[in-house]
């Protein structure tokens, strides 16, 4: 059984508005087995389209390696926009290794709402991912029922919206369930009507473009 544990903290600070939440990079990030173009910071994975999504979007120009520059680079950018990284997986047992959320067993949460309480500016989570088994919403559902907290559903279309009060501040806060920025999702993204209606129109359209456009209305102010 691999133990696959989370090899970053929580990328918090107090000026941070917004949080993005995922479940756990690739088991290789945790064995340090990283590739050329990885890059060793949250979301780095070669593979990944987060970052890519929002190169396009601020026009980054991120480098995609695994130097102490391509980590500055990210870090800054989050910094000035005011976005925190927590993912919601401290830690998961896995059968076989590889990145599949499907397959984390026994897994270890982090106190997300002691974190929301204690970075008072937080007003909206964006999940990487909906409810689907071993998602970030499904384990923060998980999370939350015990504490009475519950989800009111603002929108319950493609990415859905949600708000909860915190328990001790009252403060409200917004999720938003993005598409996951994984190629696992492609074929969720595919079967879109929204997504097939936009490949019609422009039959070179793709999912990394409806990510793009997805997520541009909930990073950019």
């Amino acid at each position: 059984m691999f133990l696959h544990t989370h090899p970053y903290k929580s990328f918090l600070f107090p000026e941070a508005t917004k949080l993005v939440v995922g479940t756990l990079p690739p088991p290789r990030f945790t064995e340090g087995q990283l590739k050329p173009d990885d890059v060793d910071f949250c979301y780095g994975s070669r593979s990944g389209m987060l970052w890519p999504i929002l190169d396009r979007l601020f026009g980054l120009g991120l480098v995609y390696e695994t130097t102490e520059f391509a980590i500055n680079q990210r870090k800054d950018f989050l910094v000035k926009h005011k976005i925190g990284v927590c993912d919601i997986v401290e830690s998961a047992e896995r059968e076989k290794i590889d990145a599949s959320d499907l397959g984390m067993q026994n897994v270890q949460l982090r106190p997300m709402i002691s974190y929301l309480e204690e970075y008072e500016k937080i007003d909206t989570i964006l999940f990487m991912g909906g409810n689907s088994k071993n998602g970030p919403e499904y384990f923060f559902r998980k999370l939350i029922k015990p504490k009475k907290i519950s989800l009111e559903t603002i929108t319950d279309v493609v990415p859905r919206i949600y708000k909860f009060q915190l328990p001790r501040s009252k403060r409200e806060v917004r999720t938003v369930s993005l598409t996951a920025p994984s190629g696992a999702a492609n074929r969720a993204v595919g079967s879109l009507l929204e997504y097939k209606a936009r490949k019609v129109k422009n039959p070179s359209y793709n999912t990394l473009d409806f990510r793009v456009d997805q997520y541009r209305q909930f990073f950019i102010p």
